[in-house]
């Protein structure tokens, strides 16, 4: 059995991780955005796969589900008692983390082959891949005129601006991983985590032929809304900002066209039989993970759903 989960952010983070416990290792590959890595300092940043390979490896801080437990902000204060930039936050260890990715990628390496270095070092035992090794942008234009790059939007802008839509500089010139397309084509189901639909996998899905062949599978989505919410970042606002009311319905709505499956949590129940008109086989069942046994009761409730699925066509 082999799975492909397609993540970013927090939430994509955990069902990942219960995911890899649940499965046996060599089963999951885990293809992550890279929208919204960014260059500061003259260092390459990958905030969803650092936040996707701590998480896989037992360092992610609890309490935010981004950066490394018991992190230290010696060199953070020191550049913010200097003038410099502080409006995104470095911690120590994770920068030690940025430095190494970019020296390897100054190097020759490319983005697929440090990320299987830095997971081989955290002791990481399954796949992480980018969605591609040549660089995207995630932009985030907004109602007052200005385009934002997604984490001057998320973390400098605090996700304030009203969004009127977003744009993927760079993805028509990109690739999807080559490791990443192959997991697709070998596996037997893909799963999209409950990451947000518009920055975190939609620019997964643009890539390249990448959702032609996942097309050809099964695949079942996990909703990021709750009850009208989303338990952390923006993704419920961006809907609203949209003029779509935010709700499982419209995730599962938005994944339409490719979706087989969707797994929606107990509040919303009163959305299957809307969803089942679509044409979408809906499972309705607890998706919020407080615990590692609620990660792990997800992730084996979505692969025993997600596998007795058919195929479409």
């Amino acid at each position: 059995m082999k799975i492909v989960a397609l993540a970013g952010g927090v939430g994509g983070a955990k069902l990942a991780e219960g995911l890899s416990k649940y499965l046996e290792h060599g089963q999951l590959t885990v293809i992550v955005n890279t929208g919204d890595d960014l260059d500061l300092f003259g260092l390459h940043i990958s905030p969803d796969l650092d936040t996707v390979c701590y998480t896989l490896a037992g360092l992610a801080n609890p309490t935010t589900g981004w950066g490394q437990k018991e992190e230290t902000w010696e060199v953070f204060r020191t550049l913010s008692k200097i003038g410099s930039p502080d409006w995104f936050r470095l911690g120590d260890h994770d920068l030690a983390i940025h430095l190494e990715r970019t020296r390897l990628l100054a190097e020759g390496m490319t983005l697929t082959e440090v990320t299987q270095r830095l997971c081989s070092k955290l002791g990481v035992t399954n796949q992480v891949l980018p969605m591609s090794d040549q660089t995207v942008h995630t932009m985030v234009h907004t109602r007052d005129n200005r385009r934002l790059s997604f984490q001057e939007y998320f973390v400098k802008e605090q996700c304030q601006p009203v969004v009127t839509r977003f744009e993927f500089d760079g993805i028509e010139k990109a690739n999807p991983s080559i490791n990443g397309i192959s997991a697709i084509q070998e596996c037997d189901l893909v799963v999209f985590c409950p990451s947000n639909p518009w920055v975190s996998i939609d620019p997964i899905l643009n890539l390249g032929n990448i959702r032609e062949i996942i097309k050809q599978k099964r695949i079942v989505a996990v909703s990021p809304i709750i009850g009208g919410k989303t338990l952390k970042g923006p993704a419920a606002k961006m809907f609203e900002e949209l003029g779509i009311q935010p709700s499982a319905a419209a995730v599962a709505e938005h994944y339409r066209d490719i979706l087989t499956g969707f797994i929606l949590d107990t509040i919303d129940r009163s959305s299957v039989e809307l969803i089942r008109g679509w044409g979408i086989i809906p499972l309705v069942t607890e998706t919020i993970m407080r615990s590692m046994e609620d990660r792990m009761q997800l992730a084996k409730e979505t692969i025993n759903f997600g596998l007795s699925l058919p195929l479409k066509g």
